[in-house]
């Protein structure tokens, strides 16, 4: 029986989530993580894709994003195959690299999606990547320290300034 098709619209948000198999590591190093972040900035620029929200944990990450030019799921499909590829031919390995296919969660209330980038970006300190806020606002690998402008990828949709999220409805 085929698996049923993820909703999605333009303007849709979607909260995404994806595992490494068995719940190892797909980020060994910053230099994982920083193609990962490439590969992620240039997919959102092309495809006009709106991220609001990530974190990058060693065997998962998160992303908050906003349907662009292009459906999530081909967004999706060129950032886990390239970064699968690149990764397996990095480390000298084959076969999957993620577990099952992405968990992508429909977001429609505007309390809720405020709430979802915190919880996004509070990853590492929950995780015990690092200790505190503090230390959270120094980290490269989530969204937080773009927000207080410690950081600066362009592609993250407030790009630096304060959050000000303006949110639609979508039925």
């Amino acid at each position: 029986m085929p698996r049923k098709s993820r909703t999605d619209a333009p303007g849709a948000f979607h909260h995404i989530i994806a595992r490494g198999i068995e719940r190892s590591d797909i980020f060994k190093d910053n230099t994982d993580r920083n193609n990962f972040l490439n590969r992620l900035g240039g997919i959102i620029k092309e495809t006009n894709t709106c991220c609001f929200g990530w974190a990058l944990i060693p065997n998962h990450f998160h992303l908050l994003l906003k349907t662009g030019d292009m459906p999530i799921a081909t967004v999706m499909r060129r950032l886990l195959t390239g970064y699968a590829v690149s990764h397996n031919r990095r480390h000298s390995r084959s076969g999957h690299l993620f577990q099952n296919r992405y968990k992508s969660i429909l977001c429609q209330e505007d309390t809720y999606l405020s709430e979802l980038v915190r919880y996004i970006h509070l990853n590492p300190v929950r995780a015990g990547i690092v200790k505190d806020v503090k230390e959270l606002d120094k980290y490269p690998f989530a969204g937080h320290s773009v927000i207080i402008g410690k950081v600066n990828y362009d592609w993250q949709w407030f790009r630096g300034r304060p959050l000000v999220l303006q949110f639609t409805n979508h039925h």
